[in-house]
């Protein structure tokens, strides 16, 4: 049934892929305070993903400047912002002469990518973008199921 639908609306919208990006992860406190660069590369490395290769997503100067990217500078920091916010992760350290770095989005799992990444399923810091966001407010009568630590006096 829902192979039909799709193929009934393609005439309603424009070929190719689309970005799956949350709303849990554009309305978070990561994504927000993110500056406008960090939030194009978020989405040039997003519009990478095909749905098996989560940390096989590259940000190299050679890839993004085709995208339209005009300074490495300004690339470098985007990187180190969201690396910072918790929104990507570095899985394998880049190396000269050939060797990029490459990342994941934190709001996928990590798929395993040949063998070629640093970095395993276990270390993987799912849903690291969402540290930032405030714990929600306790109420004031509200009941606190954790044990209550007693220090030995004496």
């Amino acid at each position: 049934m829902a192979r039909k639908k799709w193929n009934e609306a393609k005439g309603k919208r424009d070929r190719g892929g689309f970005l799956t990006i949350p709303f849990s992860v554009l309305e978070s406190k990561a994504y927000i305070t993110a500056n406008p660069y960090a939030r194009m590369l978020l989405f040039d490395l997003a519009m990478q993903y095909r749905g098996d290769n989560n940390g096989d997503l590259c940000a190299a100067w050679k890839v993004m400047q085709p995208r339209g990217w005009r300074s490495e500078e300004t690339l470098q920091k985007a990187k180190r912002d969201l690396i910072d916010l918790g929104l990507i992760v570095e899985t394998r350290k880049g190396a000269r002469p050939n060797k990029a770095s490459l990342y994941a989005v934190t709001w996928c799992a990590l798929d395993h990518c040949g063998g070629k990444l640093d970095m395993s399923d276990k270390s993987f810091p799912r849903g690291a973008y969402r540290l930032l966001d405030p714990l929600p407010p306790i109420g004031k009568n509200a009941l606190l199921t954790t044990a209550a630590v007693v220090v030995p006096t004496g």
